[in-house]
Formats: C-alpha cells, structure tokens, sequence
C-alpha cells in the first residue's frame, strides 16, 4: 500500500518527451475548446443585442440567444457522434488536427458576421468541430500512458478545461475594460473576444506535423482489425452486450452532466445579468450600470470557474480512493442541490461571489469524471466512438434542454416578472441532475483496472 501510494504521489516519473507532447496537444485542444465555448456563453447576449438591433426586447434576445445555444450544441452533438468513429477507423490523431481547425476557423469567422442568422449558423458549424475534440483527445491520452499517470493526465485534461473558462473571463474583462478606457469601440467589442478564438489554429498545425497515432490503433491497423468503412465502428460497438450495456450507462451519466451544465447552469451568467442590473440600479451610486453588471459578472464567473477546478480534484480523489461509481453518485447529488439553491437564493453580486464556486465545484465535478471513465468502459476498437458517442449525445439532450428552458421561461412562466421566469425554469429543469444519480448506481466499477486492449 505504501509503495502504490508513493507511486502515484510521482505519477510523472519515467513519463518520456513524446508523451509530455501528446498530453500538451490533447489537454491544449481541450482547453481551447472550452475556452470557445465561454467566450459563446459570456458575449452571446451583448452579441445579439448589436445584431438584432434597438428594436428587439431583451426576453426576445435571450429567447433567441437560447436557440443559438441550441444550434451550437446540435453541431457539438454532430461532430462527436462523427469524429469519434472517424476516429476509430482512420487514426485519432488526424480527426483531432481537423477537429481544432475547425473550430477555430469557425470561432474568427463569427468575429466578422453581420446578422443574428450568421450568427447563429456559425455556431452550429463551430459546434461540429468542438464535438469533435473531447473523445478523440482522451482515447490518446488514455492508449498513450498507463496506470497513475493515466488517470493524472486524464482528470488534469478537465481541469486546464478551466483554464480555458478562466482565460475567456480574463479576456472579457480586458475587452470591456478596453472598451470602456474607448481604446476599441464599445458598440461590437464583442468581436475581439472571437477573435482571440481563432488562435488555436496554430496548435492545429503542430498537431499535424508531430502527432502520431497511439500504438493500440496502430496494432488494429497492422492486425487488419479496424472497424469497416466510415461509421462501422458503430456496428461493432452495438454488436457486443458489454459495449451496449456501458454505452448505455455512460451515456446517461454524460446526458445529465451536460444538459445540467448547458440548459441549466450556464444561464446562471443570463439571472446575474438581470439581478445585478437591479441591485445597481437600487444603490443609485451615480456609476456606470453596465460597467458594474459586466465587472460582477466577471468575476463570479471566474470564481465559479476556481470552484470547478476544485471540484474536478475532489472527484479525482474520490474516484480513485473509493470508486468511481461513489464519485458520480456524490457528484451529482451536489449539482442538484447546489444548483438548485443558487436560482432560488442568487439576489446580490455578493450572494455571487461564494453561490458560483460551489455551483461549478458541484455542476463540473462529474466532468473530471467522463475524462477518466468514459475511456475505461470501452475496447480499443471502438473507444473514440463510444467515449464520444457517450459524451456528445448529451449535446442533442441539452440543445432539447435549451429549447425546454426557453419555452418554460417565455410561456409557462411568462407571467412572472423577470428575472423569475429564469429562475423557475432553471428550477425545473434540475430534475436532470437525477438521471445521473440514478445512473450512478448502475454503473460498473472500473477502479484498479486495466484499459480492455
């Protein structure tokens, strides 16, 4: 027990230079990834309102800003459920440059648009290449290292997501703060944020030049026994009991932590909008309102995003003292009361600033999670595919999640004023975290076992 302790106190060690690469590109994909993603949730609004014109309401820019969501994680959806078998049959390292460039092409192309349409078609085609990242990029990683290094690098993978989230809050803040000093035009600042967007391209082309193809995939492709034509990995995966019966499992446990993520807690950042605008309109401290709302917003998003980290590392810990199935159980039990709790209570920025870190550390924890699961439930054939198929269905659950959470918010609790019609229907759709605690209890335990090569 003490030298297994030591040795993964020292995962890193005996870990060579190309593996450190492999790590750098898949987390660094990731990263990116996520940090396109915050960039969409933090700008969506002020977006929409500059493309939509002074005429459109509020409740009918946020009603449009949710369908765009929802094109955006109907792509993300598209994209997994293709990459990853793509994936499979010809090489994870390909798909994944492809998948990087796209999004990020795709990212700068939104800095130039001129409607709300192009607007909204640019993020279901940048979700094409966002979806196609995460089951790629932890099939590498997972058939790359073993043992503690394995399961270090993979949660590691998920908490630089945070970076990510991180870096976009970062960035907004500098856009605004530019913004506001009229070193750039205030009217369309939110171009410069999907600018930075298009960076990741650079690590598009490093991928290509150096990435190899993991030494499991290239046994199958030596052993002629990758899957047959372009989706037949999806055939295989289907005709074996045990890869059903896991796909199953970890799509449920992936369905709850994505809609719970995209069609409940993100609009968080829409409820502060609306909440802050009222409490600094109520001090009547005679400063700039927006500026203020922007400012708060930033920074409760940044310490959601700390919480996040954290809870990834407790669910890391919990998963590899005491199980995976115990991790996902309390993980989700956390998001649902967390979560529901912070759309009831959230009145002030300062309610804000310590409601936000638990949310994220309870709603982000399970994705630490997916990253080390998801992989394990697998056989070298077909992991891309069933990591990714697993992962990104949850996209078309969440994009239903959003259209459900407009509908609720503009029909059954239009009624209400604002900002209850957000808080009721984010209220209602916590129910979500519950398919995850269910799942939990079904889910093999994986601890201490070898990946099935």
């Amino acid at each position: 027990m003490t030298v297994s302790a030591g040795a993964k106190a020292r995962w890193w060690k005996g870990i060579t230079g190309y593996q450190w690469f492999v790590f750098a590109v898949a987390a660094g994909g990731w990263l990116f990834d996520n940090l396109d993603q915050r960039i969409f949730s933090l700008a969506r609004i002020t977006a929409l309102q500059d493309l939509m014109g002074p005429h459109a309401s509020m409740l009918d820019v946020q009603a449009f800003a949710k369908q765009a969501t929802a094109l955006f994680l109907i792509g993300w959806g598209i994209g997994g459920l293709t990459f990853g078998a793509l994936g499979d049959r010809f090489g994870r390292a390909r798909l994944l440059t492809i998948a990087i460039l796209i999004y990020s092409i795709c990212t700068g192309l939104t800095a130039i648009c001129q409607t709300h349409w192009e607007f909204a078609l640019l993020r279901l085609a940048t979700g094409v290449g966002v979806g196609g990242v995460f089951g790629l990029a932890v099939a590498l990683i997972a058939e790359t290292v073993s043992g503690a290094a394995r399961l270090a690098m993979l949660a590691l993978l998920q908490v630089l997501s945070t970076v990510g989230n991180i870096g976009a809050a970062f960035a907004k803040m500098g856009v605004d703060t530019l913004a506001s000093q009229q070193t750039i035009p205030a009217d369309g600042s939110w171009r410069w944020l999907f600018a930075i967007g298009a960076i990741p391209a650079l690590l598009a082309v490093a991928s290509g030049m150096f990435l190899r193809e993991a030494e499991p995939w290239l046994k199958l492709k030596q052993a002629g026994a990758l899957p047959k034509g372009w989706l037949g990995s999806y055939g295989q995966l289907l005709a074996d009991r045990e890869e059903r019966r896991n796909l199953l499992i970890g799509t449920l446990l992936a369905v709850a932590g994505v809609v719970g993520l995209w069609a409940v807690g993100e609009y968080a950042v829409d409820l502060q909008d609306a909440v802050f605008t009222t409490y600094f309109a109520a001090q009547n401290n005679g400063g700039n309102i927006a500026a203020q709302v922007a400012q708060a917003k930033n920074w409760a998003y940044l310490l959601q995003m700390v919480g996040g980290a954290m809870g990834m590392l407790i669910f890391t810990y919990i998963a590899d003292r005491y199980g995976r199935r115990p991790a996902f159980t309390i993980g989700f039990s956390a998001a649902f009361v967390m979560t529901l709790f912070v759309y009831w209570r959230l009145e002030t920025p300062t309610d804000a600033y310590w409601m936000m870190p638990l949310m994220g550390a309870a709603q982000l924890s399970v994705f630490a999670g997916f990253s080390i699961y998801l992989p394990e439930l697998f056989g070298a054939r077909v992991r891309g595919t069933g990591v990714s198929f697993a992962y990104n269905l949850g996209r078309f659950a969440a994009a239903g999640g959003s259209f459900a959470s407009a509908l609720l918010s503009t029909r059954m609790f239009a009624g209400f004023d604002a900002p209850a019609p957000l808080r009721y229907s984010a209220m209602v759709m916590c129910a979500v975290f519950l398919i995850g605690i269910v799942a939990s209890r079904f889910a093999p335990e994986t601890r201490g076992m070898s990946l099935r090569d």
